[in-house]
């Protein structure tokens, strides 16, 4: 009978991971879910109906109305029965405003407005099921919207008129070169101008470790003394790491190096196959311990600065409190950038993520070893689809303009894969279960808590974050009795973060919550936390400084004797594998 099971679990894992190919790795027993919860409550909701039913014969008014001003006024052009969101752009050129394309504009906002309304407050639905359909109506409209189509997007109409369809000549070849880059697992268009370690993460500097999951770089000094405290940046490993070493101009490592400081930068292996049983202690021990023992023995007797992005910052938040915990004082700080220690509120990433999308993941993983880097891009595109996808359909395919690609968009497509059993715990520990931020997270067999960390800590949030919400972040205040200190920047999460400063319509608000100190919700801060005009890079060097000492001679790059010989130089060769 044991036999017999684990024949079963093995069929239906095979199942699964065939389901998953077919089906983009979405679960459709996880939409479908959402649909039937949705769908049979509102069945089961007469006012909800009504109300939905009011507001569908409002609109039908409202556009009756507007149809006959147009008709009226001779020149098609009439008074907006809906107004077009601030933040949406779709429909912002002049040439929306003409009949007939202003009431096809018109008829999907309000289509659009419908929806709304009727995927939110139904009764007795399941919140994460409220989201997902909501999310997937929103897909449909947006894939539908009359701006991503030629014979109802004036601005292409026009264009193709005006250049007797040379925009569309030119659409197709850029249409037919993405296809075969795509088939051909190449870079898009353009990214061949950001080479890695020539035009970017090209911050001096020598590979002192190297692991079977990490090189840890060291930086050369760029100034005659540094801090005697060294600082340690953990990257998520969803990511090149070189998105904090981007080109010289907007490259965090390398304004940190010129601040005077000693910086270290972790670069995680691209997994494959032979890593597929990598777990998150493996993270642990030979990503940040290793990189730490390192840091201890090139720059002895001080204290570290840790700093984490993303994923590498839950690591990070996991580490300080496993070290607390355990009383190791090596650390001296603690600086967490778009890093989410409580996941009770992940943001619509979370819409990709239950039990059954999980469990999906879990039987495609076994079968290659490692989640694959455009699988996770794909769910990114997903989270904003009008800037990732449709926007850049219409300007390429029907106008016919490439659209010029910077360093940020080059990293992007820069992919990386996961191994399949440290996604799986990530995925499950963290998202699902919310392990951390209540306590349950082990490590070294033991339980850890985030009240246990003592550490001064700069936290930054990101105004636009879809992948970790800002008031996500902010839950760290409640998690841990430390001195606080919080950044909110404007942008995105990896824009916001990446935000040199004279960049220009940047902003932030920044405030300090003492040790011990009540709790100030997220909103009441945000209210009375003034906004000041700039990059934040500044306010978190003159943190760091407050926390470091007295500057002294550059320590020398490795520690051969110890067994830290430099090796190759920066970048190295980990970040180069695809």
């Amino acid at each position: 009978m044991a036999d017999e099971g684990g024949v079963s679990i093995q069929m239906d894992a095979l199942a699964r991971a065939v389901q998953a190919a077919a089906s983009a790795s979405i679960s459709p027993q996880s939409l479908l879910l959402a649909w039937t919860d949705w769908a049979s409550h509102l069945a089961g909701s007469p006012g909800k109906q009504s109300e939905l039913m009011s507001l569908a014969a409002e609109q039908a008014s409202a556009l009756a109305g507007y149809l006959r001003e147009c008709l009226l006024a001779g020149t098609g052009e009439a008074r907006d029965c809906i107004e077009t969101p601030v933040q949406d752009r779709r429909f912002a050129a002049p040439e929306w405003r003409h009949w007939p394309f202003n009431l096809l504009h018109q008829v999907f906002l309000l289509n659009q407005k419908w929806w709304s309304q009727a995927t939110h407050g139904v009764s007795g639905v399941d919140k994460h099921h409220e989201k997902v359909v909501a999310f997937a109506a929103r897909q449909w409209l947006d894939m539908l919207s009359p701006g991503n189509h030629l014979l109802t997007n004036p601005e292409a109409l026009v264009r193709t008129v005006a250049e007797d369809g040379a925009n569309l000549q030119r659409g197709l070849a850029h249409l037919l070169d993405d296809i075969e880059r795509s088939l051909a697992k190449l870079p898009p268009a353009g990214a061949e101008a950001f080479v890695v370690g020539r035009d970017v993460a090209a911050t001096p500097g020598k590979v002192v470790l190297r692991n079977q999951l990490m090189e840890l770089i060291q930086y050369a000094p760029s100034t005659e003394t540094v801090h005697p405290e060294p600082v340690l940046v953990v990257p998520a490993w969803i990511m090149k790491y070189y998105i904090l070493d981007l080109s010289p101009h907007n490259s965090l490592i390398k304004y940190l190096v010129g601040q005077g400081y000693t910086v270290f930068c972790i670069s995680w292996k691209n997994p494959g196959q032979a890593e597929c049983d990598l777990g998150m202690d493996e993270y642990l021990e030979l990503g940040f311990h290793a990189a730490l023992q390192a840091v201890n023995a090139i720059v002895p007797k001080r204290k570290v600065h840790a700093t984490g992005y993303c994923l590498g910052g839950t690591l990070l938040a996991i580490a300080a409190a496993a070290m607390a915990r355990d009383g190791d004082e090596r650390l001296a700080s603690l600086s967490l950038f778009t890093a989410q220690t409580d996941f009770s509120e992940p943001g619509e990433l979370g819409l990709f993520i239950d039990e059954s999308q999980v469990s999906m993941l879990e039987a495609q993983m076994a079968e290659a070893g490692y989640l694959r880097g455009d699988q996770m891009a794909g769910a990114f595109q997903m989270l904003r689809s009008y800037d990732l996808l449709w926007s850049r359909m219409v300007q390429e395919y029907l106008l016919g303009d490439r659209r010029p690609i910077n360093d940020l968009m080059a990293w992007n497509a820069d992919l990386t894969r996961m191994p399949a059993k440290m996604h799986s715990q990530y995925l499950r520990r963290l998202f699902l279960d919310d392990d951390l931020s209540e306590g349950r997270y082990p490590v070294g067999g033991r339980p850890i808590s985030l009240g246990d960390i003592g550490l001064p800590t700069f936290a930054v949030g990101t105004l636009t974050d879809h992948v970790a919400p800002w008031r996500s972040v902010y839950k760290l205040h409640y998690l841990t009795p430390t001195e606080i200190t919080f950044a909110l920047t404007s942008g995105g999460h990896n824009a916001g973060i990446v935000n040199e400063p004279g960049r220009p319509r940047r902003s932030y608000r920044i405030g300090t919550r003492a040790a011990g100190a009540g709790y100030v919700p997220p909103d009441r801060w945000l209210e009375h936390t003034p906004v000041q005009q700039g990059s934040w890079w500044p306010a978190w060097i003159a943190w760091l400084h407050e926390r470091s000492g007295t500057p002294i001679k550059p320590p020398a790059i490795g520690a051969p004797s110890k067994g830290y010989k430099p090796h190759y130089a920066a970048p190295g060769n980990y970040v180069l594998e695809t």
